[in-house]
């Protein structure tokens, strides 16, 4: 093998937009590993630990390292060209002489642009300085970064108090503003019930259960998966609830959001009964309604009839022996599947380990690996640093997947697959070929390997529901597009001696 590294000086571009040049490189022919960003003090930290030996480097230079054989090289720089030449033509027409020169900061392009919201997608340690900037100049923000301190959050939260703004963020991943979607976000029917979200793909699940009982949204506000934490207080909580409130468009609120501290719960239930709309609470916890059950409720109370949740492939499985393992890409449905799967295992729902764990105790180690029931989420700020997220790019998982089919400790494979804008274009055709090799490893050792999807999406997203639900059943697993019912679904399939 090769390796092939090359630095280019001022040639900036966004972190998401690179994270998508280095998978196309990486799926070159004769590409073994790439990495194409720029030189940030982490960027470097993850390309040396790939093995590339890296020259002194400026934050502004990009870096292109490529290893594989003499014609992946070669392939690879290609792609990488075709990628960049598509990425500075998406990034819009070249302006002609006597025209003023581009803005050079976030707040003066929202000034010249007289926007009202702008979008911070850079390096968590750069995130704060260009948040600041766009809330400085009037402007709310989405900061769809991940690993921003948490100093730096509060602050930015306070400073959008005090210019009467919003901050939805950081870490950030999904939001629908009047229809605008912003980040990863499904397609769903417009309608009259807002959301505010310290959630993305809980959001997703959410909105995706809504469409599919006729119901659409006005918008979608998420603030961030610390919002509702005791450090943060539910600062962005509250302004995006009074901002729904205030909003004509919107007859009723629902609030997502991972397991919250009590206290701040409490204080923002208290908040919201003197809003003079509805609020329901999608707020997950032990003993609490999971999502589904929430939204189920949220429709009652509007006089909605709830209707009977897709499926596909349901009840195809037989029981296996072995734990549960889920391996999810969307943080909050591995909560849930965690609280979930608590209440049906008798005697272990205290012992699922994980990486997000729900108590200390349960922490998995370094390796993420343990003989029992084990969820893993993917996309934790841990496991996406120098990487794009698992929904992006799912090679972590799908490799992980692989190790499971060869344990014969794994019983049930419980996964996620959330589609919409911003996700992979094909999740569904590179996850159907993981499932049916599992399979097929299990059953070559002698075992079954019941797989278990947990399919977030609509029809009229770009990968299309249908289409991926039909890919993964052909394969052979079992897909529902209510997690929830997807991880009782997968805990039934555990045999009891397990279970027990």
């Amino acid at each position: 093998m090769v390796d092939h590294v090359e630095l280019r000086t001022g040639a900036y571009y966004d972190s998401v937009s690179l994270m998508q040049v280095s998978r196309a490189v990486a799926a070159s022919p004769g590409v073994e590993a790439a990495q194409v960003a720029m030189a940030t003090e982490l960027n470097v930290e993850v390309i040396r630990g790939m093995g590339f030996e890296l020259p002194d480097a400026a934050p502004n230079d990009l870096v292109i390292a490529i290893r594989g054989d003499e014609a992946g090289i070669v392939a690879g720089q290609a792609a990488v060209e075709t990628a960049l030449t598509e990425l500075r033509s998406a990034a819009g027409k070249s302006s002609s002489m006597g025209e003023a020169p581009p803005p050079r900061t976030l707040g003066g392009a929202t000034r010249r642009g007289h926007a009202n919201l702008a979008l911070v997608s850079v390096p968590g340690a750069h995130a704060t300085t260009e948040a600041l900037d766009a809330i400085n100049a009037g402007v709310s923000v989405m900061v769809f970064s991940d690993n921003v301190p948490l100093e730096d959050e509060i602050r930015l939260k306070d400073a959008a108090a005090q210019h009467d703004v919003l901050v939805m963020g950081p870490d950030c991943g999904t939001a629908v503003v009047a229809g605008v979607a912003l980040g990863f976000a499904n397609v769903v029917r417009p309608g009259t019930v807002g959301l505010v979200a310290a959630s993305g793909t809980g959001a997703q699940q959410v909105m995706c259960l809504l469409d599919a009982a006729g119901v659409g949204i006005s918008h979608c506000l998420g603030v961030g998966g610390r919002d509702l934490s005791a450090d943060v207080g539910g600062r962005s909580t509250k302004q995006a609830l009074a901002a729904l409130a205030a909003d004509e468009a919107t007859t009723s609120i629902i609030v997502v959001s991972k397991p919250p501290a009590p206290q701040v719960l409490s204080d923002i239930e208290r908040y919201a009964a003197e809003l003079g709309k509805p609020v329901h609470w999608a707020t997950l916890g032990a003993g609490k309604p999971d999502l589904t059950a929430a939204v189920e409720h949220a429709l009652r109370s509007a006089g909605h009839a709830v209707p009977e949740w897709p499926s596909w492939g349901a009840g195809s499985s037989t029981a296996a022996n072995g734990a549960l393992r889920g391996l999810f890409c969307g943080g909050t449905l591995a909560d849930e599947a965690m609280l979930v799967a608590g209440g049906e295992l008798a005697g272990s729902g205290g012992g699922i380990r994980s990486n997000i764990p729900l108590s200390p105790e349960l922490a998995l180690g370094p390796d993420l690996r343990h003989d029992g029931h084990v969820v893993i989420d993917f996309g934790d700020d841990s496991m996406t640093r120098g990487r794009a997220h698992p929904m992006i790019d799912p090679s972590l998982r799908l490799e992980r997947i692989s190790a499971e089919a060869a344990d014969p400790t794994c019983g049930v494979l419980l996964l996620d697959l959330v589609l919409g804008h911003g996700a992979h274009p094909d999740p569904a055709g590179e996850l159907a070929e993981a499932v049916r090799k599992a399979r097929a490893t299990a059953e070559s050792a002698g075992r079954a390997l019941p797989v278990v999807v947990s399919i977030t999406g609509t029809q009229g997203d770009p990968q299309g529901l249908q289409r991926c639900a039909t890919t993964l059943a052909d394969a052979g697993a079992e897909i529902y597009l209510s997690n929830a019912a997807a991880t009782r679904r997968a805990v039934s399939l555990l045999s009891e001696e397990i279970a027990r």
